[in-house]
């Protein structure tokens, strides 16, 4: 996570119960001995019984974890929990100078910030920042926002916060109920958030959060990091191990079908920018994502759609000489297929023509 420039890291609920501690503490003392860089931070409800247990890992770890001490903010929730504003007020004092008191940094975070009544937002923001906090986080919890939306929500919360006269940041959490959670972030960058929150591939409840991934692609293709992602495909790769998660195979960036073209007019377009000497037209002329910014290549196959240009490419590719008759019996099969050629199926009728 740090060679690829994420800053932090949530590394768990503790007052859930004594297995979070447990790999909470794991993933802080991981932090320490590696003398990472990487900032980690624990989510806590604002309440005592949750923020304890996270000043209690520091106290063993010596790693210092700021609290995210969460609310929830929309009139429903509110409904639901039998909550006035007043007791948001309270709990959310209470939450944050008990941090404060102990030396800890505080992200406030207003659950379902994204259908809050402005005038609740803005209280309990003041509050907040009155009370020590540093950070606010601004939720889209339910993947309700639109672009617009979260634009002009961030916008707001900045005005509410510099109306405190005090340095704090603004962050933006969201979820992608309905599919926008990266224009939704893009959006947020745009308004002025310092920090946008996401998880690898985008795991999480429901239909998830934001991708960090396609997040950081995102980010770097419109200028707005500098990082060397290279590292990007290794990342994805060990969380979609460890979460047994698969990625789809059509998934941006990192899914195996990212960079393959088998389409003839495509991949002609390609070789001849190869053949020119220009890998960097040769990695855009189909392609929106440069593949070599994130230490991937582009990858042309065969099959019915295919030219013989997509053959001759794919056998020099392998150091095997494009006879005509070994072109012409791939390009055969290719056209009587219904599907991409496999390598084996390839290499079969490179082996049936006496080929090494």
């Amino acid at each position: 996570m740090e060679k690829i420039g994420i800053q932090g890291v949530n590394i768990g609920l503790p007052g859930a119960g004594p297995m979070a501690v447990q790999s909470t503490e794991a993933l802080a003392n991981e932090i320490g001995r590696g003398k990472l860089n990487i900032k980690p931070n624990c989510a806590a409800r604002t309440l005592e019984s949750d923020i304890v247990p996270v000043l209690e890992i520091t106290q063993r770890t010596g790693v210092h974890i700021e609290v995210s001490t969460f609310i929830g903010s929309s009139p429903i929730r509110q409904y639901a929990e039998e909550w006035t504003p007043d007791i948001l007020l309270k709990l959310t004092e209470k939450a944050i100078k008990l941090c404060i008191q102990n030396g800890h940094s505080v992200m406030y975070v207003t659950e379902d910030t994204t259908r809050a009544l402005p005038d609740t937002v803005r209280k309990l923001y003041t509050t907040a920042v009155e009370c020590g906090a540093r950070r606010v986080c601004v939720c889209d919890t339910v993947g309700h926002a639109t672009p617009a939306g979260a634009r002009n929500l961030i916008k707001f919360v900045r005005g509410v916060v510099e109306d405190t006269g005090e340095d704090v940041k603004v962050d933006w959490h969201a979820h992608r109920d309905r599919g926008l959670s990266i224009p939704n972030a893009i959006a947020a960058v745009e308004a002025g958030a310092d920090r946008i929150h996401g998880t690898a591939l985008g795991i999480g409840e429901r239909s998830g959060n934001i991708p960090m991934d396609l997040l950081l692609v995102n980010l770097s293709l419109l200028g707005v990091i500098d990082l060397d992602l290279s590292y990007l495909p290794e990342y994805c790769r060990v969380v979609s191990e460890a979460c047994h998660v698969p990625v789809p195979f059509n998934y941006p960036v990192i899914g195996r079908d990212a960079f393959r073209t088998a389409t003839g007019v495509h991949a002609a377009a390609v070789i001849k920018a190869e053949r020119k000497g220009h890998s960097w037209l040769a990695d855009r002329i189909y392609s929106g994502v440069p593949a070599g910014d994130f230490g991937l290549e582009q990858v042309i196959e065969i099959g019915p759609m295919s030219g013989e240009s997509n053959v001759i490419y794919w056998l020099q590719k392998r150091n095997i000489e494009p006879g005509k008759e070994l072109v012409q019996k791939i390009f055969d099969r290719a056209k009587h297929s219904k599907r991409l050629l496999s390598e084996e199926e390839i290499l079969s009728i490179v082996k049936a023509e006496g080929k090494p």
